[in-house]
């Protein structure tokens, strides 16, 4: 009998289940090779599916193709259990030697979470998941003969044992690396490479047997070939720079300056690295250089850029993609379009519908230069789900740069540290901070390994006086200002400068200045950005900005935050409702930016309108920056004279994380404990295991006894879960039509990729309201959320009234 993994939709070819299982053990190990874990991940490709050898997954999955009209009942065989379970049965149940152990545990929670998320080893009900698959669980179909069948068509028994010893020495060494790291957070980690290794690989294998690609179709150039042809276009378009009328003067000697210092640093080690230009210094090309020269001279395969916000990815993949002249590449991915497909799928294996083309199209990362968001990276290590976690493994030898790296959410400080940290330690991964306000990432209890002497630029408070373009304007410390007096002071403001960008920390009191200002300035436009609009949305606005500015005409930008973080819009004058000292730095980044003026004017203001209760970061910011500047009031000489000094943002930084230093390790209030416990806490620390040794009077049978899935379940980067949901923003229409069109999982992969463009993210309760009022469809089975048109302002974006018309007139 042959044993089959997969049925093509097409043509109703047939994949063998040896084939799956080789083909998908070629790609783990390819993976782990990595990390040095070759045979770990590969023992995870090769048993993934073993339980497919059962005459009951035959039968089922025989009658769930033959019979489309009456499908076998869901979920009535497990195949994915088989394999954790030899492993537990060889290695766990009887004269243990520890790595062996161990490698049970990981590699077996690897392969029967594969369809669904990693378990947990111990929860909170002190129960332990993996011991009830791989030890408790009765209804495995045909366990036996699934275990022979493998023996038989995948590898022989002494094959197998001497497969598993060298993966038991590759866990050794790891687990003796030098490190800052525990033994469990070692293994948290590992594990997580492991899963992200299993996924990747075979949903990789299973996409190309569907889409019926050929044997090396898909390789793409070399990395190094690629990076050296990148490299000698950017150093062309550097010297054409040179070239150019002004090009001597001290700024750009400067910016120059700067970059050769970025391009000679690329020659050291890999590690984790500071580059703290000043805004307006040339970062992205600086940063370009030293990514591409570490790339090539120490053989990184990919180089991705991390950014805050999605302005930012659409303003510097343009850039990148204006230098290198290469879109096939270069990836930007902004946001999962599709919320969640990562349920428990193991029924539909084997079977093809939109659901499964939708979670194997090709989402892993593996593009030579990818732009991603600071929300995607951390859920590629802690969210749930198997889409996340796919990508892990593309992170390793790659040079990786945060952008904007003081945009780290508060609790997420110690997880985005750890993950860092572990990438440096043994991932062969690059890092860069890269940043005008390098936050003290190193002052916290899960710091960060910043390499000594790790600045790149030299003389560094040189360098940021010879950038001074600005100067702050202390309009907070002694009055509050409501949109009313806020408009009059715009106004007045109006008369002796061109434009004036005025940023404020809520949605609310931008949209009811915008239409103050909309109705005092009928000559004069007025613009209003915030993230209620899709990327495309605010690109075009973005565009109509950036005209009026290069003719130096009048105009009147209000915007949330997400402008202030390298956007390269410069403005005469700038309004900052007060916040933190970085986001205040960043703002006075949008003014004269280049330099186009003498010195200009920011304006800080202390907003009286502006509900922070949701905003605690921007509320405690806003606290330290306020008093900062009274002591500026009372001493002129403190904090170095000058709130955008170095010294005063050193100080900052550290004052603000001592002040929220209980909520730096992402605290579960449900669960009453640290998202950092329940993943890489030690016996002593873990209150799981203490309570179960009291409440059993023993120990658990496990070496591993963390909560990775309970902890994924409880993260999110955002407070509040938010949802994508496409918009019909004018292609947005157009690309709805084509998702309920796709057919192949290419199509599906390509349409979903230009969908971001045309995404926003709901908060719950406005998701709850847009559903009661009528405001949204789904299509693809239900799997994708779209707006109506009614709940799509030209003007605003989201619409929770869906009373909008798509005909708005605004400037």
């Amino acid at each position: 009998m042959e044993f089959i993994a997969h049925i093509r939709e097409s043509d109703r070819g047939r994949q063998s289940l040896s084939a799956h299982l080789h083909g998908v053990r070629e790609l783990a190990e390819s993976f782990g090779a990595k990390l040095g874990i070759t045979h770990i991940a590969g023992l995870a490709g090769m048993l993934h599916d073993m339980g497919k050898f059962s005459n009951a997954f035959q039968n089922y999955l025989n009658e769930a193709v033959n019979h489309p009209e009456a499908p076998p009942k869901r979920g009535s065989v497990d195949h994915s259990t088989a394999g954790g379970r030899l492993l537990y049965d060889l290695y766990h149940k009887s004269n243990i030697e520890l790595e062996k152990g161990i490698l049970a545990e990981i590699v077996g929670n690897a392969i029967i979470s594969h369809h669904s998320y990693i378990h947990d080893y111990l929860d909170p009900e002190l129960e332990s998941p993996y011991l009830r698959r791989v030890r408790d669980k009765e209804d495995i179909a045909d366990y036996d003969e699934s275990v022979r069948r493998f023996f038989e068509q995948v590898m022989s028994e002494v094959e197998f044992q001497h497969y598993v010893d060298q993966a038991a020495r590759e866990l050794k060494q790891y687990l003796l690396a030098p490190s800052s790291f525990s033994r469990e957070a070692k293994c948290m980690f590992l594990t997580k490479f492991v899963f992200s290794a299993l996924i990747d690989g075979d949903r990789t294998d299973t996409r190309r047997f569907e889409d019926n690609v050929a044997e090396g179709e898909e390789e793409a150039p070399p990395a190094n070939e690629l990076f050296q042809g990148y490299y000698d276009k950017l150093m062309a378009v550097i010297q054409s720079m040179g070239k150019q009328t002004g090009s001597a003067s001290s700024i750009n000697k400067l910016r120059n300056a700067m970059s050769e210092q970025c391009d000679r640093f690329a020659d050291r080690p890999s590690g984790i690295y500071t580059l703290s230009i000043p805004t307006g210094g040339g970062k992205t090309l600086a940063s370009l250089r030293y990514a591409l020269k570490h790339a090539i001279t120490h053989g990184k395969k990919h180089i991705i850029y991390v950014l805050p916000y999605t302005t930012i990815i659409e303003q510097n993949a343009a850039e990148v993609r204006r230098i290198l002249q290469d879109d096939a590449h270069i990836l930007e991915h902004h946001s999962n379009v599709i919320e969640d497909l990562d349920g428990d799928d193991e029924a539909d294996d084997g079977l093809m519908n939109v659901r499964q083309k939708l979670k194997l199209a090709k989402d892993n990362w593996d593009s030579p230069v990818i732009f991603t968001t600071l929300v995607q990276f951390l859920n590629v290590f802690y969210a749930k789900g198997s889409r996340n976690i796919r990508r892990l493994h593309n992170l390793s030898e790659s040079v990786i740069i945060f952008d904007e790296v003081q945009k780290v959410p508060v609790s997420c400080v110690s997880l985005f540290n750890e993950a860092v940290n572990f990438l440096n330690d043994f991932c062969r991964t690059g890092i860069v901070l890269c940043t005008a306000t390098q936050p003290a990432l190193n002052f916290v209890k899960h710091q960060l390994q910043i390499q000594p002497n790790a600045e790149m630029i030299q003389d560094l408070g040189q360098v940021i006086t010879a950038f001074k373009r600005v100067e702050l304007m202390d309009e907070a410390s002694h009055e509050k200002y409501t949109n009313e007096k806020l408009a009059n002071f715009v106004l007045h403001r109006l008369k002796e400068k061109r434009n004036i960008l005025i940023i404020l920390n809520t949605k609310a009191v931008v949209k009811d200045l915008y239409q103050r200002l909309l109705k005092q300035l009928r000559e004069i436009p007025v613009y209003h950005l915030s993230t209620s609009m899709c990327p495309a949305h605010r690109k075009d606005r973005l565009g109509k900005i950036r005209e009026h500015l290069a003719n130096q005409e009048q105009m009147v930008c209000i915007s949330t935050p997400l402008i202030e973080a390298g956007v390269d819009v410069s403005f005469q004058c700038v309004v900052r409702s007060l916040a933190g000292l970085d986001s205040l730095a960043q703002a006075a980044g949008r003014c004269n930016r280049h330099g186009e003026d003498t010195l200009q004017q920011v304006y800080l203001i202390d907003h009286a309108e502006e509900n922070l209760q949701h905003l605690q970061e921007i509320g405690k910011g806003k606290e330290i920056a306020k008093r900062m500047l009274i002591d500026l009031q009372h001493e002129a000489s403190s904090h170095g004279g000058d709130l955008l000094s170095v010294q005063a943002m050193t100080s900052y930084f550290q004052r603000f994380y001592t002040e929220v230093k209980p909520f730096l390790d992402f605290n579960v209030p449900k669960l009453n404990v640290d998202m950092t416990t329940l993943l890489f806490a030690g016996y002593k620390e873990n209150k799981y295991f203490q309570d179960y040794c009291l409440n059993h009077q023993k120990r658990p049978p496990l070496f591993l006894v963390n909560s990775y899935r309970t902890a994924a379940e409880h993260f999110n980067v955002i407070d509040n879960m938010t949802t994508p949901v496409i918009v019909p923003y004018r292609e947005g229409e157009e690309i709805i039509t084509e998702l309920n069109r796709a057919k192949s999982i290419e199509d599906f992969g390509r349409v979903m990729r230009k969908a971001q463009q045309f995404t926003v993210n709901l908060f719950p309760y406005e998701l709850e309201k847009l559903s009661k009022n009528g405001g949204l469809e789904y299509c693809l089975d239900g799997q994708v959320r779209v707006l109506k048109d009614g709940a799509y302002n030209e003007e605003y974006g989201l619409d929770l009234e869906n009373e909008s018309w798509s005909g708005a007139s605004i400037f």
